[in-house]
């Protein structure tokens, strides 16, 4: 089992979690509508809908999880850098950039992982 000590050094093992195109997809909705709401909330007053989040946010996530991707969710093993790393990786996808991380992670075009550098946790 890997012992992460750096962000950087789980980046890639979250990236291979993530590996198919329709759970990132359902990650980028779930974290897109915590966005909004996070938005929402100081410009209506309507503060209590800050209870929503947790519900919109990983509701989507953990339908990818279990339904598409088959694994089980980082965020178990590593609440405070899956958080973190949700939120990177929203922002790399909204400004172009998730194509060469998932590359350098190891992670295919078709929603595969290259197997000689596959990272297990």
């Amino acid at each position: 089992m890997a012992q992460f000590t750096r962000f950087r050094e789980f980046w890639p093992f979250y990236l291979q979690e993530h590996a198919r195109p329709a759970t990132r997809a359902l990650h980028y909705a779930g974290t897109s509508l915590v966005m909004g709401l996070l938005g929402a909330m100081p410009l209506t007053g309507r503060w209590w809908l800050a209870a929503t989040l947790p519900v919109a946010g990983y509701g989507f996530a953990w339908v990818g999880h279990y339904a598409v991707e088959r694994n089980r969710p980082a965020t178990f093993r590593y609440p405070l850098w899956s958080l973190g790393a949700d939120f990177l990786m929203w922002f790399r996808f909204v400004t172009g950039h998730m194509r060469a991380d998932l590359t350098r992670a190891g992670v295919r075009r078709d929603g595969t992982v290259d197997p000689r550098r596959r990272l297990i946790a």
